[in-house]
Formats: C-alpha cells, sequence, structure tokens
C-alpha cells in the first residue's frame, strides 16, 4: 500500500511517533489510510451540511476495514461573491481547490480519497485533482437544496436575483421582495436549479465517479446520510481492486460527460469545468465537438432557470440515471465503461425508468432535438464563445442589434438599472475573462437585471466573462481570445451591429475585415488592474475561456 512510505518500516519510526501524537492506534495505522477532503464550512449554504455527510463517510469506510483521515478543501460562495470584487475569487479557487489536494493526499501517502464537494468550484477542482493524482477515489456531494416556495409557486436563487431586477423595473415592490428574500432558498444545498453546483454533480455521476444519486438526493434527506455511508464503504472496494481515476475519466467517459450536459441542459461553466479536468485526465477535449454532439442529443430536461421544475423534481423522476437510459435508447452513451461501482455504466442504469415524462422528456418526445448548450463562432468569437440555448427564448436565437459596449460589470448593471439600455440591444462587457478579471466573473446580475427589466426577451449579452448556471436569456458567454489579449471584443465599438444565430453557431460583429485591423492596430493593452497577491499570479499562468481557463506555466 502507499501508506507503508509513512507507517511501515525503521526509517518510518519517527513518522509512527508523529502518528501516536494523533491518537492513531497499531491497528488503525495498519489499515488502508483513505484522505476525506472535506469542503465544510459556515458561509456556504451547500456546504454547512458537510460535516454529517463526512462523519457518514468516516463510518463507511471504517465499516469497510479502511482508516478514515479527514482534511479540508475551501469553498466560495457564488451567490454571496456575485457583484463586487468576491466574484474575481470564485473560478480562481478551483485550482487551489486542486492544489492542495495534491498537496495533502501526496505528503502524507494515503492510499484512497473520498472526496466531498458541493458547490461550483469545488467539484471541478476535486474532480481535477483526483485525475492529477490518479488514486483509487470516489466522490459524494453535499445535495441540492429544495426550492423555495412563494405564492404556491417554486422558487429559486436565480428568481431572488432577477426579483432586484423587477425592483428597479418598478413592477415589484419592496414587500414582495422581503417575501422572496425570506422563502427562496429554505435548506441548506446546492441551490435548487441546475445551476454549475448541481451540472457538475449531475456529471460527476455520468463521468462514473459518484454514485447513483450524487447529483440529485437532495441535501436534507436522510437518504443522503446513507449514500454517504456507501460511499465511504465503496471507496475500499476501489482500493481493494486498484481502480483509479483515470480508469474510468476516459475520452469516452468525457463524451458520455458532454452528450448528458446536452440532455440536462446544463450551466455553461460546465464547458469550463469538463475540458480542465480533462486536461488532468491526459484527454484532450477540444469543445467544438460538443456542438457535434448536440446535434445528435436531444435536449430532455428544462430545468429551472430554463423551465418551473427543480433539481428534487429530476430526483423523483429517476435522477440522472433515468436520463442516461433514455438517452441509452438512441445508443447515444459509450455504455462498457467502468465506473465507481465497479460495474460499468450499462450495468449501472439497466432498469432505471422514467417516472415523470413531464420533467424527463422521453427520448421519442424532447424539448429539443438538439442539446442545451451551443459553441459559437465568427470574427467577434473566433476561438469559440458558449451559450445556454435550452433558456433562450425562440425570437432570440437569431438576433441583430446595437452594441452597447461597457469595460466592466458594475458600469453596465448602472446602465441596465437606469433605463439606458433598450429593446434590441447587445450588452457587451469585456475586460471581464479569466486574464482581464482576472478571475472571470459570473454575470449573474446583469442578466438578471435584464430579465427583471422585461428585457429577457428582446436584449442578448455577450461577455468575455462566465455566467451563473442561474442566468437565462440570450447570454453568450467564454468569448475567446479575451479582450485582455486584444481579442475582437476589445475592438467593438459603440452602435457596432452584433449578430447572433445559435443555430448556425454564429457570432459576428458586423464591420469590415480592413476595420477590424485597422482597430487593431490602434488598440492599446488595459493596464492590470489587480496587480498583488494570487490574483496577480493567477492572471499570469491562466490560459482563455476555451481551453477551460487552465492554469500553464509559462516556458
Amino acid at each position: 500500500m502507499r501508506s507503508d512510505n509513512v507507517t511501515k518500516g525503521v526509517q518510518q519510526a519517527p513518522h509512527r511517533s508523529l502518528m501516536n501524537a494523533l491518537g492513531m492506534t497499531e491497528e488503525e495505522r495498519n489499515r488502508p489510510l483513505i484522505g476525506i477532503v472535506s469542503s465544510y464550512n459556515e458561509i456556504v449554504p451547500g456546504h454547512m451540511n458537510l460535516d454529517k455527510i463526512t462523519e457518514a463517510v468516516k463510518m463507511g469506510v471504517a465499516m469497510a476495514g479502511g482508516t478514515p483521515v479527514v482534511f479540508p478543501a475551501i469553498a466560495v460562495c457564488d451567490g454571496i461573491a456575485m457583484g463586487h470584487v468576491g466574484m474575481k475569487y470564485s473560478l480562481v479557487t478551483r485550482d487551489l481547490i486542486c492544489d492542495s489536494t495534491e498537496c495533502m493526499a501526496l505528503a502524507h501517502q494515503f492510499d484512497g480519497l473520498v472526496c466531498i464537494p458541493n458547490c461550483d468550484k469545488n467539484v471541478p477542482g476535486l474532480l481535477m485533482a483526483a485525475a492529477r493524482i490518479n488514486i483509487p477515489t470516489i466522490f459524494v456531494s453535499g445535495g441540492p437544496m429544495l426550492a423555495g416556495r412563494v405564492h404556491g409557486q417554486k422558487r429559486s436563487l436565480s428568481s431572488m436575483f432577477e426579483a432586484v431586477g423587477s425592483v428597479a423595473a418598478g413592477t415589484m415592490s419592496m414587500e414582495e421582495l422581503a417575501e422572496y428574500e425570506e422563502k427562496v432558498c429554505p435548506t441548506c444545498g446546492s441551490c435548487s436549479g441546475m445551476y454549475t453546483a448541481n451540472s457538475m454533480n449531475c456529471l460527476t455521476e455520468a463521468l462514473g465517479m459518484g454514485l447513483k444519486g450524487n447529483g440529485t438526493i437532495p441535501a436534507v434527506y436522510s437518504e443522503r446520510i446513507r449514500l454517504a455511508k456507501h460511499a465511504g464503504m465503496q471507496v475500499m472496494e476501489l482500493v481493494r481492486k486498484n481502480i483509479r481515476p483515470r480508469d474510468i475519466m476516459t475520452e469516452g467517459a468525457f463524451l458520455n460527460a458532454l452528450t448528458m450536459d446536452m440532455a440536462l441542459g446544463c450551466s455553461t461553466n460546465s464547458m469550463l469545468h469538463l475540458p480542465a479536468i480533462a486536461h488532468e485526465a491526459g484527454v484532450e477535449l477540444n469543445m467544438e465537438i460538443a456542438n457535434e454532439l448536440s446535434e445528435k442529443t436531444p435536449n430532455l430536461c428544462h430545468l429551472a432557470p430554463a423551465g418551473p421544475t427543480y433539481i428534487e423534481d429530476l430526483n423523483e423522476a429517476g435522477g440522472v440515471y433515468a436520463v442516461m437510459n433514455e438517452l441509452n435508447k438512441k445508443g447515444l452513451l459509450r455504455t462498457d465503461l467502468m465506473t465507481v461501482t465497479g460495474k460499468t455504466v450499462g450495468e449501472n442504469i439497466a432498469g432505471c425508468v422514467n417516472r415523470n415524462p413531464e420533467v424527463i422528456r422521453p427520448v421519442e418526445n424532447p424539448y429539443s432535438q438538439t442539446g442545451g448548450i451551443a459553441v459559437l463562432k465568427g470574427n467577434l468569437a473566433p476561438d469559440t464563445a458558449v451559450v445556454k440555448r435550452s433558456a433562450v427564448v425562440p425570437e432570440m436565437m437569431v438576433h441583430e442589434g446595437p452594441a452597447r459596449v461597457f469595460d466592466c460589470e458594475e458600469d453596465a448593471i448602472a446602465a441596465i438599472k437606469g433605463g439606458k439600455i433598450v429593446k434590441g440591444d447587445v450588452v457587451v462587457i469585456r475586460y471581464e475573462g479569466p486574464k482581464g478579471g482576472p478571475g472571470m466573473r459570473e454575470m449573474l446580475n446583469p442578466t438578471s437585471a435584464i430579465a427583471g427589466m422585461g428585457l429577457g426577451s428582446s436584449v442578448a449579452l455577450i461577455t468575455d466573462g462566465r455566467f451563473s448556471g442561474a442566468s437565462r436569456g440570450a447570454s453568450i458567454g467564454h468569448v475567446s481570445p479575451e479582450a485582455a489579449v486584444g481579442g475582437p471584443i476589445a475592438l467593438v465599438e459603440e452602435g457596432d451591429i452584433i449578430s447572433i444565430d445559435i443555430p448556425e453557431h454564429k457570432l459576428e460583429v458586423k464591420i469590415s475585415e480592413e476595420e477590424m485591423e485597422a482597430r487593431r492596430a490602434k488598440w492599446q493593452p488595459r493596464e492590470p488592474q489587480v496587480t498583488t497577491g494570487y490574483l496577480a499570479r493567477y492572471r499570469e499562468m491562466v490560459t482563455s475561456g476555451n481551453r477551460g481557463a487552465i492554469l500553464e506555466i509559462r516556458k
């Protein structure tokens, strides 16, 4: 066992003395040491219950003959960080989580890992770490929040942000806003729609790295505690059989995950995270393949913010495996791949029926014949941009309008709430990319303000930043190359006509190439907004959104 490096032999006597200081017995030392990576903290609602999940995992590991050892991973609440400097620190934690987990796992020579994430960056950060470290690993998340209820209707965090826009538009009173504030987030857990956290927890099942229900069993259900115990027990099987993350997270597994992404209508952030996880697994995942998969993958779910159903409804309908089984009717998944269950994808999903065709559309009657995400290209995004087309109203699938250009999120929000954005406009927010931000902030406040002001079906938003999974509408992000490196989005001027054609995967600014080159010749890089600390180091190493915003050492 790997842990023999710290527990066995004369040279390890000092190591054992330190384990004695921990209160660890000889019997515990002689069992496989299993690192439990807990993202528990008291500021993220999706993580406040992870102490209970961690204790359940520990019990499962111990019952199956291992010695559980807990260590932490950090987490940022995207909702609390939204709309201010804090959002610069969201995406960047993905790499801190990955790096710190690598440090802890290899420094202490654990034989296996159980990763307990829940919210946006913890799931991909820990999946990246699992692929990089490549010791037997299983995932169990903290589970989704239950939907709130206002006037008998289910509501979620996206409703809350849009309510703020409605107040600005004068269509909602402060008393109504206060009621939303009290009711839309009623329990612990990752926010209740198909936002980034729930997208990635569901895709963890699709990748084969989590047990059935990992993405959908609500946080407050006791079934989640039982799942955690089973995950703790199952990691011991993975250790005994030496089944490792790279045995599971193969190219085929990532194609399965992308296919499921299209069927579920996941957050566009999955288009950042899947390439980054694949990179750590030694798999090259070109995002342009997303359109190829989307063309043959029906969109089966319209979960919030795309529709009126929530993760709790998906769970009741049969969960991720039921969606996979629907797709398998058309032969769209690779079913012979290994998973953490010790069984293949096909064995896992056999007999998993769709219990609610209103939540999971049958494959014969999808919401659309094409998937939930589209990758766009054109002279405004030569390297690609991304849109969640399942959350775009039909009248905005093709749109032309004048550019309203802003060099930061705050300026755009002021214009939207000030009534300066009108029907037909295309809001352009730039210098918010991985380098430009730095940190590639989410634009939930501007998209929610647009929706709250009643402009969701007539105004588009384009950015080199990214979007929360809670954003809806014609919200096009990850525009690459970004403005900070002189991408075409940096050259757009107020009033330029921008053409969006989602079905044809096109994003264009209607100026000549000669005009584009003339503007490029005059363009000057903007002074860095941050020059010290982690963000400054991040800015120097980060790549563009189309590559998953991975970090690279300059050669």
